[in-house]
């Protein structure tokens, strides 16, 4: 064999695995996540004689809300999902339409993707917590979610008691942070959307009545499917290393050809 084929071959064995590394390289350096909110402490450990520090972001805590199909449904089941989320009332004059036809669009362009299969979409979910909830009854809110063409089973419109819910907008939302501190603690109005991402993390706010911020939003949210657990070992490196046998095969016989080819032919006696 000459050494221009033997080099191509082992170019063909290594590249999967060099290519991995590579893009996985340059994917990190060229690809800006969307931002945390709220840090809480950080960890300092020491990982080969270096000190790494780790910050501890604030995750949301559970909550129990009553949906439009009257069931009981709690935060804690949509760990392992993105959420987004906003605030609104079934008999606002403003704004809250405009939202609710914003909301819907994203719901859309995500049925659109997943029809496709170019990216997994199965795990958003939009919540949509009435801050009315004396008159926004479970059966009020399915015929608006009716009205509007909503998703029941990725879209919740959540009921319950008002100051649950506006503990949960004040206190773990933390609107007054993102709206100036002019949030009125007695009944709260706001345009914002939140991206939430599947440890109950703080990804951002998104004025919901903004092309330009709904855009970005979008954007932030297919970066949030795209990003990987760094406590997860990445599957694409999983599914490499599974195949160390058949790597490990496929060299012993390229080394075994080799040693066959080179090795001196014996003379022939006459």
């Amino acid at each position: 064999m000459s050494q221009k084929a033997l080099l191509a071959l082992c170019i063909a064995i290594l590249l999967p695995v060099a290519s991995y590394f590579i893009v996985k390289s340059a994917s990190r350096d060229a690809i800006s996540m969307p931002r945390k909110y709220y840090p809480e402490n950080t960890i300092d450990t020491v990982i080969n004689g270096k000190k790494v520090t780790d910050t501890v972001w604030y995750q949301l805590a559970n909550g129990t809300f009553t949906n439009q199909l009257g069931k009981q449904v709690s935060l804690d089941e949509l760990r392992g999902r993105i959420i987004i989320a906003d605030f609104f009332f079934t008999h606002c004059p403003s704004i809250c339409p405009t939202l609710t036809r914003n909301m819907k669009s994203l719901q859309e362009s995500l049925r659109l993707k997943d029809v496709t299969k170019r990216i997994d979409t199965t795990f958003v979910q939009f919540l949509s917590f009435s801050v009315d909830p004396e008159r926004d009854s479970a059966e009020v809110l399915k015929k608006y979610a009716d009205k509007y063409g909503i998703n029941h089973d990725v879209w919740w419109l959540l009921t319950g008691p008002k100051k649950e819910i506006y503990d949960f907008a004040l206190n773990e939302i933390k609107l007054p942070a993102q709206d100036g501190g002019t949030v009125d603690s007695l009944f709260i109005h706001t345009e914002k959307f939140v991206l939430i991402d599947k440890q109950g993390i703080i990804r951002g706010y998104y004025n919901g009545l903004d092309s330009v911020a709904l855009a970005k939003l979008a954007e932030d949210l297919t970066l949030l499917m795209l990003e990987k657990d760094k406590k997860k070992p990445s599957p694409v490196l999983a599914e490499l290393l599974s195949l160390w046998p058949i790597y490990l095969m496929v060299m012993a016989g390229v080394a075994l050809f080799v040693w066959i080819v080179r090795r001196p032919g014996k003379k022939i006696q006459s």
